[in-house]
């Protein structure tokens, strides 16, 4: 139990790491965000709903909007790109589905998560109600970073982005709402103990059977849920179990927890593929010895891949039967992005589970755990790929994926993968229009960007 047993530790709750961290979002909020910070903060948007625009006719995202509009009550938020609104919550619950649909949200290795597909939305749906200034946005966006990161970084066991995220969007929330530090630090509490619990990763070994893909994937749009209800029930007097945090068993917190000088959405990345990023360095690796050396799929007699234990803990099933499955699977991505090129993966669709050849490809591809790559994550994840074809073997480089914090994507890039992973779902007007939205944000303008996602319609020409 978590809870507070007795008066005197009930006493020390009040200065534990919940309560340094809402007073850190009480002081944080008060002044703009770095520069440094707030430039971060453009291209997580941008990548965020150009993740969200593409992941909207997703199964997954017709389910959450269909369920949002039905249970959550009315309201004026508009649900992004659908034409529709509802309320605060359920518009960030549909927005969130949308954006982590398709795996191609932000993600960040500290926190081997994803934190924009529930931050993001969030601090848009808080700031429309709240009539909030973009400068607000923008701070707000970074604390919940920086809270959901340092939390999700100081894990002892690993969960999926669900058991941390609700955390992030408390403090996203509670920026714009200016709500005071002890009803923060309960709404914290009671985010945390609510969380979707997604633990089933934490076993050194995969876990047997393999999960079934499914929508649920890693729960961040149900914890987006969890931390806006949280916030509410705080502010109305709910109380939560404050310790939550204190247990060394559970979190390896630093003594100076480097809030606000941490920066994490500085150290973002971003995907080029619309897979689990385990997937990323070892399909980097593999297209650069296809570039480099013109080989063909049908000449490719097997592929071995020197990857990390996260790797191999994800299904990696070479006969998926839906796209989850294809999300969460090395060999078979690999070898969609062998036969049918790595556009295949940008974005993902239901034409990925019919690419004649690619399971028997799959098949053929090995995985291995090199230790030293290992022992490098989750600072860094890293593959080497070998490629067998007749009397060659290939070897690629020790490959890090593309988008990293280290080598990040330019703007330009992040605009270019926007156009390609909606290509299907918007006009070229329609694009221009968005992205010419986005870009006025880093000049001032965000009420054109709110009008956009909420008068652009992309699902009436699917």
């Amino acid at each position: 139990m978590t809870d507070c047993p007795t008066e005197t530790s009930e006493a020390r709750c009040g200065d534990g790491t919940i309560a340094r961290m809402a007073s850190y979002v009480v002081e944080a909020r008060q002044k703009p965000a770095p520069e440094a910070a707030r430039q971060a903060a453009f291209r997580s948007i941008l990548d965020l709903v150009g993740a969200a625009a593409a992941g909207l006719d997703e199964t997954v995202s017709i389910a959450v909007r269909r369920m949002a509009l039905t249970v959550m009550g009315s309201g004026e938020v508009p649900i992004w790109f659908s034409g529709a609104t509802g309320s605060a919550i359920g518009a960030a619950w549909a927005n969130s589905a949308a954006a982590s649909a398709l795996d191609l949200d932000d993600g960040h290795r500290l926190a081997r998560g994803h934190p924009g597909a529930a931050v993001i939305p969030a601090a848009f749906v808080v700031a429309h109600q709240a009539g909030s200034s973009l400068e607000e946005m923008l701070s707000a966006i970074v604390i919940g970073y920086e809270i959901g990161v340092t939390i999700a970084a100081a894990r002892t066991t690993y969960g999926n982005s669900g058991t941390w995220a609700a955390y992030a969007v408390v403090a996203t929330a509670a920026a714009l709402r200016r709500t005071p530090a002890d009803t923060l630090a309960h709404a914290l509490a009671i985010a945390g103990e609510s969380a979707p619990n997604q633990l089933f990763a934490s076993a050194p070994a995969p876990r047997i059977p393999a999960p079934e893909g499914s929508d649920v994937k890693e729960g961040i749009p149900w914890s987006l849920v969890t931390g806006l209800v949280a916030l509410g029930l705080a502010e109305a007097g709910h109380t939560g179990p404050r310790n939550i945090l204190d247990s060394p068993r559970q979190y390896a917190f630093a003594e100076d927890l480097s809030l606000g000088r941490s920066l994490h959405i500085c150290n973002t990345y971003f995907k080029l593929y619309a897979c689990c990023r385990h997937v990323h360095a070892p399909l980097d690796a593999l297209l650069v010895l296809i570039d480099c050396h013109g080989i063909r799929s049908e000449e490719i007699e097997a592929i071995d891949v020197e990857t990390t234990g996260g790797a191999l803990r994800i299904s990696n099933r070479v006969r998926p039967s839906n796209l989850t499955d294809v999300q969460y699977s090395i060999p078979y991505c690999l070898a969609l992005a062998a036969v049918a090129g790595p556009q295949a993966l940008l974005p993902l669709t239901r034409d990925a589970l019919s690419h004649q050849g690619v399971s028997a490809l799959a098949s053929r591809v090995q995985l291995s755990l090199n230790p030293e790559f290992d022992a490098r994550f989750p600072a860094e994840t890293l593959a080497r790929v070998t490629i067998a074809c007749g009397e060659r073997r290939l070897v690629s480089d020790v490959t890090a994926p593309l988008g990293e914090a280290n080598n990040p994507l330019s703007w330009s890039q992040l605009e270019e993968k926007f156009s390609a992973a909606t290509g299907r779902m918007a006009t070229e007007a329609q694009r221009t229009r968005i992205l010419e939205a986005i870009n006025n944000i880093r000049t001032g303008d965000i009420r054109t960007l709110m009008l956009c996602l909420s008068d652009v319609t992309l699902l009436e020409f699917r």
